[in-house]
């Protein structure tokens, strides 16, 4: 009987602790944390690029990165996150055309060579259009099959002049993809 009397006291207690809950406690929001997240991150050709080294060459920090694969062809495109221009888009495709082909069929007319880069290369820059401006571009024939572009294309409003300017930063960017590494 005294057990049953212990056991039915020590239910009474655990019973009644529970009755009075405690009052919660205000916990601060965690606060965000800003993380770098590199171009190589979204795949396809963007695994080529890197925003540093695409800053140290354009002279602009790029912070989104989109890439797109369709059959042979790789494309990363990069902005800034408060913008939709300037943009910088990278495109390869394999490829078994010849140089002479290259030249012949792919090379627009009026550009100008570009040396040390590729097995050819060629730089240009066209016309702004309908909302963006001029868009700077720099191909070229990889020497591991590969057809490779890289262009910028600027806001409205841009000058041609200073577009322009940029084809010979893109063509040292040029020089630093690999495009083997797809």
């Amino acid at each position: 009987m005294r057990g049953r009397i212990v056991v039915a006291g020590l239910a009474g207690l655990l019973v009644s602790g529970c009755s009075h809950e405690a009052e919660p406690v205000a916990v601060p929001p965690p606060v965000p944390i800003a993380v770098d997240v590199v171009a190589a991150s979204s795949g396809g050709a963007c695994r080529l690029l890197d925003f540093t080294v695409i800053e140290q060459a354009v002279k602009v920090r790029f912070d989104v990165a989109a890439a797109s694969e369709q059959g042979d062809t790789h494309t990363c495109v990069v902005r800034t996150a408060g913008a939709t221009l300037p943009e910088l888009t990278l495109s390869v495709t394999e490829t078994t055309i010849d140089k002479t082909t290259f030249g012949a069929d792919v090379v627009p007319d009026k550009a100008a060579k570009v040396t040390g880069l590729g097995q050819q290369a060629y730089k240009r820059t066209t016309a702004a259009a309908s909302g963006r401006g001029p868009v700077a571009e720099v191909g070229w024939l990889a020497g591991d099959g590969r057809l490779a572009t890289v262009s910028w294309t600027a806001a409205r409003g841009s000058e041609r002049s200073a577009v322009e300017k940029l084809t010979g930063d893109l063509a040292a960017l040029a020089k630093k993809v690999d495009t083997r590494a797809l």
